[in-house]
């Protein structure tokens, strides 16, 4: 049989556990290996004492267990310790019961039976399937206004299209939280909504089950407003994520995440760069984080195109010849005179010695006159990220301004001095905007943000741009000079 965790939640219902307890469908113990685990809460009243009580003259077919944390842990916290139990002790389900009896315990049977019937992760008891169901068992009609509109701007929000977000009956697959770094979660009634974005996610399957409402005595431990400021913070901080502006560990669940995406439809680094560049050029892609582009001017421009990569067993691409080279250490053997084009995109942000790099490559590029490149770094001065250092922000995360494998960090005038420093003269400079349909898809919206950031950019270039883009040529060696005055001289008869 499958090992199921009944896992019951209480703080202060010495009034209402007795009563959840004895209306739990003693069916389930022959249906399943069944645990009963109720954490009190540091309760201030007697319901450890009854619990005790209870558990003497318990259903002999089920394990009962009782824990008590020294310190109220919160909502959240008290969870988390039940989700913990569950894994360290290889249960397959757990269900999170409320002591106080709000949800009906009669029918935990119907939300199990959802998991073999649609192969979910999650089941979700909900209120709010029935149209008007919750009004009719009792839910006052403020709270019932207020869970329609936040679970609707949430669902706007995380794209996703749950009729409730607020249930506190739910029953989890061990193994997807096994997956979540729900210890990472806050402690207090916002636990229940980052969850779900944990789960969304990763696209672990959540259903839902009609439930009935019910509201009598219990009394309620939550500020309401708090509460929707808190889940709509955490809806949006995890969508804005996106953007690489805001990072929060607890969201950063996949692994395999592309960091590099194509940006051909949109003002971008991608988009300028594929204007710039002729047909039937020779280019140098150093750092092949912008693979699709080259792809691109390959089928569309008849380019050729040699790509710099450290690990180019990762690489699969056509018409493109590869050479491994790690740019920290050195620049592989190459007759840099024949390019036309360099691309150098996102990349020197990554490098340990930027300047070390750009002497050496410009060694290698000196006489070759013909040669523009193409450079670009995020702007770290850029109006969000300045805003966020006001208030004392400075996130590292998984993509964007503060990636945090960036080594080194520029603004218009810094990047500007490591170019001219390295012997580079600057031909443009372009300020790039931020990448809005990434984060919230092409759109009527995204075209009206991106328009709107170029018009800023246009006012005040260094505030408004997330990244920097120029356009560069190696100054004249001394070496080639030399060279054309000798010939020059040579010339004169």
């Amino acid at each position: 049989m499958r090992k199921l965790l009944i896992y019951v939640v209480t703080y202060n219902h010495e009034d209402f556990i007795q009563k959840t307890l004895n209306r739990i469908d003693e069916r389930l113990f022959d249906n399943y290996e069944t645990e009963i685990l109720v954490n009190d809460d540091s309760s201030k009243d007697n319901t450890l004492r009854i619990l005790k009580n209870i558990k003497k003259n318990f259903n002999k077919k089920v394990q009962f267990t009782i824990l008590s944390n020294p310190i109220n842990l919160g909502y959240g916290g008290n969870q988390k310790i039940g989700y913990f139990y569950a894994i360290k002790h290889d249960f397959d389900y757990v269900v999170l019961l409320h002591g106080d009896g709000q949800y009906k315990p009669e029918i935990m049977g119907d939300l199990l039976e959802i998991f073999e019937k649609e192969n979910a992760k999650a089941v979700f008891g909900s209120r709010m399937i029935s149209k008007f169901g919750a009004l009719k068992g009792g839910m006052p009609i403020y709270k019932f206004i207020g869970n329609k509109i936040l679970t609707y701007f949430q669902n706007k929000i995380l794209k996703s299209n749950l009729s409730e977000f607020h249930s506190g009956y739910r029953v989890y697959d061990v193994q997807a939280l096994k997956k979540i770094p729900f210890y990472l979660n806050s402690n207090d009634f916002s636990f229940d909504t980052e969850i779900i974005i944990q789960f969304l996610i990763l696209k672990l399957k959540i259903s839902e089950v009609s439930i009935p409402t019910y509201y009598g005595k219990e009394i309620s431990y939550v500020n309401g407003i708090y509460y929707a400021y808190r889940i709509i913070i955490e809806s949006l901080k995890s969508n804005i994520q996106k953007f690489g502006i805001l990072y929060e560990k607890k969201y950063d669940l996949i692994d395999n995440e592309i960091k590099y995406v194509y940006k051909k439809n949109f003002t971008s680094t991608h988009s300028i760069s594929f204007k710039t560049i002729k047909d039937n050029s020779l280019i140098l892609d150093v750092g092949f984080g912008q693979g699709d582009l080259v792809r691109h001017l390959i089928d569309e421009k008849n380019c050729k195109i040699i790509g710099i990569e450290k690990d180019i067993k990762t690489i699969s691409s056509k018409n493109i010849n590869f050479i491994s080279c790690d740019l920290n250490k050195e620049l592989p053997n190459l007759d840099y005179l024949k390019f036309d084009y360099i691309l150098f995109l996102d990349v020197i942000e990554h490098l340990e010695n930027p300047e070390d790099f750009l002497k050496k490559l410009y060694e290698k590029i000196s006489e070759n006159e013909k040669v523009e490149i193409l450079i670009s770094t995020p702007n770290i001065s850029f109006f969000i990220i300045r805003f966020m250092l006001l208030f004392g922000f400075f996130n590292y995360g998984k993509r964007g301004i503060l990636d945090k494998t960036h080594t080194r960090l520029f603004t218009f005038q810094s990047f500007k001095k490591l170019i001219e420093d390295s012997n580079y003269k600057i031909i443009k400079t372009t300020g790039i905007p931020a990448p809005f349909p990434l984060a919230i898809g092409e759109n009527p919206l995204s075209k009206i943000l991106i328009n709107f950031n170029n018009l800023a950019i246009t006012v005040w270039k260094s505030f408004f741009s997330y990244q920097i883009l120029c356009k560069i040529k190696p100054n004249k060696s001394l070496n080639l000079l030399l060279k054309k005055a000798e010939k020059k001289a040579s010339s004169i008869t």
